[in-house]
């Protein structure tokens, strides 16, 4: 009967285990999204920046001719 409760308790605990496992890398999965997204809107930005800074650029370039 000890043997039982002991294996039983045994199973138990790993099963949490893995359940820990699974939601730390379904955790870290999005995180890894996340940070994805988020390059492409910094890449996306940085192009708008650049284009603005051209536009300034050309203005104050034909004002001085």
């Amino acid at each position: 009967m000890r043997t039982l409760l002991v294996i039983t308790l045994a199973s138990a605990l790993a099963g949490c285990g893995v359940e820990t496992a699974s939601t730390a890398a379904t955790a870290a999965s999005i995180k890894k999204q996340e940070i994805q997204e988020a390059q492409k809107t910094m890449q996306q930005t940085q192009q708008k920046i650049d284009g603005a800074m051209q536009q300034v650029q050309q203005r104050a370039g034909s004002t001085d001719q």
